[in-house]
């Protein structure tokens, strides 16, 4: 299939942040679409009966540009790490225009930067500006690829877009994707791609990798390959389908993280091997503890995790089922056990039962059961269920081993940052995680 290629750049429009009261600083002068002025300095807007009041004025929505591309804009508060461990909240700096719109929880603040400046500071946030050389380009391409995927998606219409919930008296299974960013493009933090500006310092080697692979992107039979990725797989990447719709993707399936991916995977989806795999440590490119390539993708707020690849999370019997209690809006009187009712390609399970004193009930999928059994996110949900200090058939705590941080799709950052410190090229690390995908250039300055 031959694809068109564009001249010059597309833009993207991302959400910032959603505040009753905003307050945010033009360093250089920017117009007002709406008033036809020029603004400088110290701003601040409002919610105010369902518009946005600014200078003593009320608007349906405001749009500020730049007068100069090089100018920019701090916003104050913004929240990162939404629902992490580690979340927090820092003033942030971006280029491109400001656009406000009121909405029932308050004023929403829109960042539109062109697609190539966007990626500059995703991969300056995602990771190490210091990364490889083919590290960079490597997510240059599948962070621009991911986010042409999703803009399309956005555009696609309504009907055409699966249900992301089933409920019945038996369980719940959920996913969560993209499904309420309806008002922009993207949002800035993890859940889709972590966006911070120009916050975080990028480098001649981000840029000339951006550049470098300017408007390249992988395809699959000619449609934009939906390019995910996450921290560590824990040495088998997981099927697209066991963490969101029920949609297979030939390029996202399981596969060794390892220099011998051809090696057969183990069948992860049976308890037993589950079992054995997880309690062990296979060799695999993410399996490793060298500092100097682990600073190449996380980033200080990241190195606060220090495992990853091999983990384990336990609790009392109080704290558990308070914690479920809370978290899933179910009282189980105590939790008598923890049972893996299918598991992905990977291991990852995707419906986790929950036998309590008072009931019995089933959840999924994979960030459903993490946010479950985590005051903010698990690292992944592939992990074993060890019941201890049994009194009268109740345990008094449980122990979670686990393996690997984040769903497991796609790119695995730390072990294609080991690919990249061991001399592959990006086109290899691609190949590597995206089998079957092609490249190709959709745009050109």
């Amino acid at each position: 299939m031959h694809t068109q290629i564009m001249i010059g750049i597309p833009n993207v429009d991302v959400g910032i942040l959603m505040e009753r009261d905003v307050s945010f600083h033009f360093n250089g002068a920017y117009r007002c679409l709406e008033t036809g002025r020029t603004h400088t300095g110290q701003q601040h807007a409002t919610l105010q009966d369902g518009r946005i009041a600014f200078e003593s004025h009320t608007f349906d929505t405001l749009h500020f540009e730049s007068t100069d591309p090089s100018d920019s804009f701090d916003l104050r508060g913004v929240t990162i790490g939404v629902h992490f461990h580690w979340e927090r909240r820092e003033d942030q700096r971006f280029r491109g225009a400001l656009i406000l719109t009121p909405s029932s929880d308050g004023v929403l603040v829109v960042n539109r930067i062109d697609v190539e400046s966007y990626l500059e500071s995703v991969i300056s946030s995602e990771m190490s500006a210091t990364s490889s050389p083919e590290l960079l380009r490597a997510h240059a391409v599948i962070s621009r690829s991911w986010l042409l995927a999703q803009i399309e998606k956005r555009q696609a219409p309504v009907d055409a877009k699966a249900e992301s919930c089933s409920q019945d008296d038996e369980g719940l299974v959920r996913w969560y994707d993209r499904e309420d960013h309806t008002r922009f493009d993207v949002c800035a933090d993890d859940h889709c791609q972590r966006y911070q500006g120009i916050t975080r310092a990028t480098t001649p080697a981000v840029e000339e990798a951006v550049r470098a692979t300017c408007g390249e992107v992988l395809t699959d039979e000619g449609q934009l390959c939906d390019t995910r990725f996450s921290k560590s797989c824990g040495g088998i990447t997981e099927c697209f389908e066991y963490c969101w719709e029920p949609v297979h993707h030939r390029y996202l399936v399981a596969l060794r993280d390892s220099h011998t991916p051809d090696t057969p995977v183990p069948d992860l989806t049976n308890e037993a091997e589950a079992d054995r795999w997880i309690r062990s440590a296979p060799e695999a490119f993410c399996h490793t503890t060298d500092e100097g390539i682990l600073s190449q993708v996380l980033n200080n707020y990241d190195l606060e995790t220090p495992d990853f690849y091999r983990w384990t999370v336990e609790y009392t019997q109080d704290e558990l089922a308070d914690l479920i209690r809370r978290k899933s809006g179910i009282d189980f009187g105590a939790i008598l056990n923890l049972q893996a009712v299918e598991r992905g390609r990977s291991g990852r399970i995707v419906r986790l039962r929950i036998v309590g004193s008072r009931r019995t009930y089933i959840i999924g999928k994979e960030l459903e059961i993490r946010r479950t059994l985590s005051e903010t996110h698990l690292y992944s949900s592939a992990f074993v269920v060890d019941a201890l200090d049994l009194h009268h058939g109740v345990p008094r705590r449980f122990r979670l081993t686990g393996a690997g941080w984040g769903h497991g799709v796609g790119l695995c950052q730390i072990g294609a940052a080991v690919m990249g410190a061991e001399g592959h090229s990006y086109r290899a690390i691609l190949t590597h995680y995206y089998p079957g995908s092609r490249s190709e250039i959709r745009y050109v300055r």
